[in-house]
């Protein structure tokens, strides 16, 4: 993140001239209004900020954000965003993606691009379908998604994002809905702060192909949400109810008597990567979903890594000289009659 001094900026600063064309209804466009009002409150740099984005309905985001911005290829964006940001650690790089362009063809990009612990902020738009070619099941569909590529039913199990990217090493993972603005702002201020790979799961609705497939969680936050607290129980039902760790930690959901909460797991931001994974596999129908910073950690960005490696071999060795480099070796000359002349 640059240190850049604050600015002052309203949303319509970030606003492009380009039409918005979403689906009526989609949860994108409550999305790019809370980023575009969350960034201007931060008071950004519009020219240190980059929007990278592969293929799918959210990839459009770029177009529609007054900052720098790519529209890659799909499932490649974290790979752009990744180079872009060891040339230019100065930008702020965000990335936009969706569960069938991450967490499908572009599932590897994502998963080292965490582990390396890139400096990208990267929003995962999920809607459990792929929208942009009409509806196919992704890999977070539910069993049993009737869409034109599985008629019958999906029978594949889905993929937990948060699960996948815990295990490959994101440094701050949140989750949120699309509509809860107030939350989604404060995690991108989080965010924006953070130093290494982040992941924000939003949990958005697609109209078209598969209307209301949040509507429990959204509908019902007191009933089917966890609002995360660093240092606080995990309650939801106006903490009526909340979670415990039976025989072999695993979580039980009990009913809070006379305010007691002593024998409930107390959430920890920066707690053990178990607790995370435990957190991640809390999903509907079962439990109340987890909304908030459920991860965050310290350590050193590889872009970091990289230019100090950069910086002490030239402080060891001296600058390079790619002309010598060219010519040292193993290297030959082909002559005018096709002949080969060494050069080693």
């Amino acid at each position: 993140m640059s240190e850049a001094v604050k600015i002052k900026l309203s949303k319509k600063d970030l606003e492009t001239d380009q039409d918005v064309r979403w689906c009526p209804g989609c949860g994108d466009y409550a999305i790019l209004a809370t980023v575009q009002r969350s960034l201007a409150s931060l008071g950004i740099k519009r020219e240190n900020t980059v929007f990278v984005s592969g293929i799918g309905c959210s990839s459009r985001f770029p177009y529609y954000m007054n900052t720098y911005g790519f529209h890659t290829i799909h499932g490649r964006a974290p790979t752009l965003a990744s180079g872009l940001h060891i040339t230019r650690p100065d930008l702020d790089v965000w990335v936009i993606t969706g569960d069938g362009d991450g967490l499908s063809i572009g599932g590897n990009h994502m998963i080292h691009a965490l582990r390396r612990n890139m400096d990208l902020k990267i929003i995962l738009f999920n809607n459990q379908i792929y929208g942009l070619t009409k509806g196919q099941y992704s890999p977070t569909s539910a069993v049993g998604t009737r869409a034109p590529s599985t008629p019958t039913g999906s029978i594949d199990h889905p993929l937990n994002p948060i699960s996948l990217v815990l295990g490959a090493g994101a440094t701050f993972v949140a989750r949120c809905a699309d509509t809860d603005a107030k939350l989604l702002a404060s995690i991108l201020e989080r965010a924006y702060h953070h130093k290494g790979a982040v992941l924000i799961e939003i949990l958005q609705n697609c109209p078209v192909f598969n209307d209301g497939v949040w509507e429990g969680v959204k509908d019902d936050p007191k009933g089917r949400q966890i609002v995360l607290q660093d240092g606080k129980p995990l309650v939801f039902a106006d903490g009526t109810k909340g979670i415990k760790l039976g025989a072999g930690l695993v979580p039980e959901i009990v009913d809070v008597v006379d305010g007691d909460t002593s024998q409930l797991v107390v959430h920890s931001e920066q707690g053990s990567p178990l607790y995370a994974h435990l957190l991640a596999g809390l999903v509907q129908p079962s439990f109340p979903m987890p909304m908030g910073v459920l991860y965050r950690t310290d350590k050193p960005t590889y872009e970091a890594l990289a230019n100090q490696q950069v910086t002490d071999a030239i402080a060891k060795q001296g600058k390079g000289d790619l002309g010598k480099l060219m010519s040292s070796g193993m290297v030959w000359e082909v002559c005018a009659d096709g002949s080969r002349k060494d050069r080693s």
